[in-house]
């Protein structure tokens, strides 16, 4: 059995992973470029 510590350490790693997956999965999806021009001629 695991201890209460060492549960705790694995679900506080785990949230911590957590945070900001939905802003990471929506700038995958829609593609994120810098604000200034890349190209200009």
């Amino acid at each position: 059995m695991s201890s209460r510590t060492g549960k705790t350490r694995m679900a506080r790693k785990i949230r911590q992973a957590r945070k900001g997956k939905a802003r990471k999965r929506k700038e995958q999806n829609k593609g994120t470029t810098p604000k200034f021009p890349i190209h200009k001629k």
